[in-house]
Protein backbone atom coordinates (compact mmCIF):
# COMPACT_ATOMS: atom_id res chain seq x y z
CA UNK A 1 0.00 0.00 0.00
CA UNK A 2 1.11 3.54 -0.76
CA UNK A 3 1.24 6.75 1.28
CA UNK A 4 -2.17 8.28 2.01
CA UNK A 5 -2.55 11.18 -0.42
CA UNK A 6 -4.30 13.23 2.29
CA UNK A 7 -0.98 13.53 4.12
CA UNK A 8 0.68 15.49 1.31
CA UNK A 9 1.03 19.24 1.09
CA UNK A 10 0.06 20.72 -2.29
CA UNK A 11 -0.57 19.07 -5.64
CA UNK A 12 0.61 15.50 -6.38
CA UNK A 13 1.17 14.58 -10.03
CA UNK A 14 -1.10 11.79 -11.26
CA UNK A 15 1.95 9.88 -12.52
CA UNK A 16 3.17 9.51 -8.93
CA UNK A 17 0.07 7.60 -7.83
CA UNK A 18 -0.06 3.81 -7.71
CA UNK A 19 -2.30 2.43 -10.44
CA UNK A 20 -3.74 -0.12 -8.01
CA UNK A 21 -4.26 1.54 -4.59
CA UNK A 22 -4.38 5.12 -5.96
CA UNK A 23 -2.19 6.38 -3.13
CA UNK A 24 1.24 7.99 -3.54
CA UNK A 25 3.82 5.40 -4.62
CA UNK A 26 5.69 3.53 -1.89
CA UNK A 27 8.80 1.53 -2.85
CA UNK A 28 7.75 1.89 -6.53
CA UNK A 29 8.21 -0.41 -9.50
CA UNK A 30 7.43 0.26 -13.15
CA UNK A 31 6.10 -2.06 -15.86
CA UNK A 32 7.32 -1.98 -19.51
CA UNK A 33 4.11 -0.07 -20.35
CA UNK A 34 5.39 2.67 -17.96
CA UNK A 35 2.59 2.33 -15.41
CA UNK A 36 3.92 2.54 -11.85
CA UNK A 37 2.87 0.61 -8.74
CA UNK A 38 3.78 0.14 -5.11
CA UNK A 39 5.89 -3.01 -4.81
CA UNK A 40 3.43 -4.65 -2.39
CA UNK A 41 0.45 -3.75 -4.61
CA UNK A 42 1.84 -5.12 -7.89
CA UNK A 43 3.19 -8.30 -6.28
CA UNK A 44 -0.22 -8.96 -4.75
CA UNK A 45 -1.93 -8.25 -8.11
CA UNK A 46 0.34 -10.63 -10.05
CA UNK A 47 -0.50 -13.50 -7.69
CA UNK A 48 -3.93 -13.68 -9.36
CA UNK A 49 -3.37 -11.83 -12.67
CA UNK A 50 -0.79 -11.77 -15.46
CA UNK A 51 -1.51 -8.35 -16.95
CA UNK A 52 -1.25 -4.64 -16.16
CA UNK A 53 -4.26 -3.39 -14.15
CA UNK A 54 -4.31 -0.21 -16.31
CA UNK A 55 -4.00 -1.32 -19.94
CA UNK A 56 -4.19 -5.16 -19.57
CA UNK A 57 -0.86 -5.72 -21.32
CA UNK A 58 0.87 -8.94 -20.30
CA UNK A 59 3.52 -8.42 -17.62
CA UNK A 60 5.62 -10.63 -15.37
CA UNK A 61 7.48 -9.96 -12.13
CA UNK A 62 10.79 -10.33 -13.97
CA UNK A 63 9.84 -7.39 -16.26
CA UNK A 64 9.31 -4.90 -13.42
CA UNK A 65 11.99 -2.23 -13.06
CA UNK A 66 12.75 0.67 -10.67
CA UNK A 67 11.06 4.00 -11.36
CA UNK A 68 12.74 6.40 -13.80
CA UNK A 69 15.23 8.65 -11.99
CA UNK A 70 13.39 11.91 -12.78
CA UNK A 71 10.13 10.42 -11.44
CA UNK A 72 11.97 9.10 -8.37
CA UNK A 73 13.38 12.58 -7.75
CA UNK A 74 9.93 14.17 -8.10
CA UNK A 75 8.55 11.60 -5.70
CA UNK A 76 11.26 12.19 -3.10
CA UNK A 77 10.70 15.97 -3.18
CA UNK A 78 7.02 15.72 -2.24
CA UNK A 79 6.22 17.24 1.17
CA UNK A 80 3.97 15.42 3.62
CA UNK A 81 2.87 15.47 7.24
CA UNK A 82 4.23 13.02 9.83
CA UNK A 83 1.90 10.07 10.41
CA UNK A 84 1.81 11.11 14.08
CA UNK A 85 0.05 14.37 13.21
CA UNK A 86 -3.08 13.24 15.07
CA UNK A 87 -0.98 12.90 18.25
CA UNK A 88 0.40 16.42 17.96
CA UNK A 89 3.44 16.23 15.65
CA UNK A 90 3.53 19.23 13.29
CA UNK A 91 6.55 18.12 11.26
CA UNK A 92 6.32 18.41 7.46
CA UNK A 93 9.25 16.96 5.52
CA UNK A 94 10.12 15.43 2.18
CA UNK A 95 9.09 11.89 1.32
CA UNK A 96 12.78 11.02 1.08
CA UNK A 97 13.33 11.79 4.78
CA UNK A 98 9.93 10.91 6.27
CA UNK A 99 10.92 7.39 7.32
CA UNK A 100 13.97 8.64 9.22
CA UNK A 101 11.87 11.27 11.00
CA UNK A 102 9.09 8.83 11.94
CA UNK A 103 11.59 6.34 13.39
CA UNK A 104 12.72 9.07 15.79
CA UNK A 105 9.49 11.06 16.17
CA UNK A 106 8.76 12.00 19.80
CA UNK A 107 5.03 11.44 19.15
CA UNK A 108 5.45 7.83 17.94
CA UNK A 109 3.55 5.23 19.93
CA UNK A 110 6.05 2.69 21.29
CA UNK A 111 5.56 -0.25 23.68
CA UNK A 112 6.80 -0.16 27.26
CA UNK A 113 10.13 -1.98 27.58
CA UNK A 114 9.16 -3.70 30.85
CA UNK A 115 8.34 -7.41 30.44
CA UNK A 116 4.63 -8.05 30.93
CA UNK A 117 3.52 -4.46 30.33
CA UNK A 118 1.24 -4.02 27.29
CA UNK A 119 1.00 -0.22 27.50
CA UNK A 120 2.02 1.86 24.49
CA UNK A 121 3.08 5.45 25.08
CA UNK A 122 4.50 8.31 23.06
CA UNK A 123 8.30 8.19 22.87
CA UNK A 124 8.56 11.54 24.65
CA UNK A 125 6.55 10.17 27.61
CA UNK A 126 8.35 6.82 27.88
CA UNK A 127 10.71 7.83 30.71
CA UNK A 128 7.80 9.15 32.77
CA UNK A 129 5.85 5.94 32.25
CA UNK A 130 8.83 3.73 33.14
CA UNK A 131 9.18 5.60 36.44
CA UNK A 132 5.65 4.60 37.53
CA UNK A 133 5.09 1.38 35.53
CA UNK A 134 3.76 -1.39 37.78
CA UNK A 135 5.93 -3.86 35.87
CA UNK A 136 9.19 -2.03 36.57
CA UNK A 137 11.70 -4.14 38.47
CA UNK A 138 14.14 -3.24 41.24
CA UNK A 139 16.27 -4.96 43.83
CA UNK A 140 14.68 -5.73 47.20
CA UNK A 141 15.40 -2.81 49.58
CA UNK A 142 15.77 -5.23 52.51
CA UNK A 143 19.02 -6.59 51.12
CA UNK A 144 18.02 -10.11 50.10
CA UNK A 145 19.19 -9.35 46.55
CA UNK A 146 15.96 -10.55 44.94
CA UNK A 147 14.63 -8.58 41.94
CA UNK A 148 10.96 -7.73 42.38
CA UNK A 149 8.29 -5.97 40.34
CA UNK A 150 6.61 -2.94 41.86
CA UNK A 151 3.28 -4.76 41.71
CA UNK A 152 4.76 -7.49 43.94
CA UNK A 153 6.00 -5.16 46.69
CA UNK A 154 3.27 -6.14 49.16
CA UNK A 155 3.61 -9.88 48.45
CA UNK A 156 7.41 -10.04 48.58
CA UNK A 157 8.78 -12.04 51.51
CA UNK A 158 12.57 -12.13 51.78
CA UNK A 159 12.68 -15.31 53.89
CA UNK A 160 10.27 -17.16 51.61
CA UNK A 161 12.11 -16.05 48.47
CA UNK A 162 15.50 -17.04 49.91
CA UNK A 163 14.08 -20.38 51.06
CA UNK A 164 12.72 -21.03 47.58
CA UNK A 165 16.06 -20.05 46.07
CA UNK A 166 17.83 -22.37 48.52
CA UNK A 167 15.55 -25.26 47.60
CA UNK A 168 16.20 -24.65 43.91
CA UNK A 169 19.96 -24.60 44.53
CA UNK A 170 19.73 -27.78 46.61
CA UNK A 171 17.75 -29.54 43.88
CA UNK A 172 20.23 -28.37 41.26
CA UNK A 173 23.15 -29.57 43.41
CA UNK A 174 21.52 -32.99 43.94
CA UNK A 175 20.99 -33.31 40.19
CA UNK A 176 24.60 -32.40 39.48
CA UNK A 177 25.87 -34.86 42.12
CA UNK A 178 23.75 -37.62 40.59
CA UNK A 179 25.02 -36.77 37.13
CA UNK A 180 28.62 -36.81 38.38
CA UNK A 181 27.98 -40.12 40.17
CA UNK A 182 26.54 -41.73 37.04
CA UNK A 183 29.42 -40.40 34.97
CA UNK A 184 32.01 -41.80 37.43
CA UNK A 185 30.24 -45.16 37.54
CA UNK A 186 30.18 -45.24 33.76
CA UNK A 187 33.90 -44.46 33.62
CA UNK A 188 34.69 -47.12 36.26
CA UNK A 189 32.67 -49.72 34.35
CA UNK A 190 34.51 -48.81 31.17
CA UNK A 191 37.90 -49.06 32.91
CA UNK A 192 36.88 -52.33 34.56
CA UNK A 193 35.95 -53.86 31.20
CA UNK A 194 39.20 -52.60 29.75
CA UNK A 195 41.21 -54.17 32.62
CA UNK A 196 39.37 -57.49 32.23
CA UNK A 197 40.17 -57.49 28.51
CA UNK A 198 43.85 -56.72 29.22
CA UNK A 199 43.96 -59.43 31.90
CA UNK A 200 42.55 -61.96 29.44
CA UNK A 201 45.11 -60.96 26.80
CA UNK A 202 47.97 -61.18 29.34
CA UNK A 203 46.73 -64.56 30.55
CA UNK A 204 46.74 -65.87 26.99
CA UNK A 205 50.25 -64.52 26.48
CA UNK A 206 51.42 -66.22 29.70
CA UNK A 207 49.93 -69.52 28.61
CA UNK A 208 51.63 -69.17 25.25
CA UNK A 209 54.98 -68.45 26.97
CA UNK A 210 54.50 -71.49 29.20
CA UNK A 211 53.82 -73.63 26.16
CA UNK A 212 56.92 -72.29 24.43
CA UNK A 213 59.05 -72.91 27.56
CA UNK A 214 57.74 -76.46 27.82
CA UNK A 215 58.71 -77.15 24.21
CA UNK A 216 62.14 -75.62 24.82
CA UNK A 217 62.70 -77.81 27.91
CA UNK A 218 61.69 -80.84 25.91
CA UNK A 219 64.14 -79.89 23.19
CA UNK A 220 66.91 -79.35 25.80
CA UNK A 221 66.29 -82.79 27.31
CA UNK A 222 66.40 -84.34 23.85
CA UNK A 223 69.69 -82.59 23.11
CA UNK A 224 71.19 -83.71 26.46
CA UNK A 225 70.11 -87.32 25.81
CA UNK A 226 71.62 -87.16 22.32
CA UNK A 227 74.83 -85.73 23.81
CA UNK A 228 75.08 -88.55 26.36
CA UNK A 229 74.48 -91.10 23.62
CA UNK A 230 77.16 -89.47 21.49
CA UNK A 231 79.63 -89.44 24.43
CA UNK A 232 78.98 -93.14 25.15
CA UNK A 233 79.58 -93.97 21.50
CA UNK A 234 82.89 -92.07 21.58
CA UNK A 235 83.97 -93.89 24.75
CA UNK A 236 83.08 -97.23 23.19
CA UNK A 237 84.99 -96.36 20.08
CA UNK A 238 88.01 -95.36 22.22
CA UNK A 239 87.95 -98.69 24.04
CA UNK A 240 87.76 -100.62 20.79
CA UNK A 241 90.63 -98.57 19.46
CA UNK A 242 92.79 -99.46 22.49
CA UNK A 243 91.99 -103.09 22.19
CA UNK A 244 93.07 -103.07 18.59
Amino acid sequence: MGYDIERFVGYVNEGLLCSICRDVLEDPLQAPCEHAFCTACIHGWLVHHSNCPEDRQLIDVSLLRPLYRYMKNDLNRLQLHCRNREYGCEMVCSLESIDRHERECEYSQIPCSNAGCSVQVERRNLDGHLAVCEYRSRECPNGCGYTILSAEDTQHNCVAELRTELELLRSEMICRVEEAKHEMESRLDSQRRHMVQKESILQNEIEELKSQMSRMMSDVRSLMAAERQHRQELEQAELEKREL
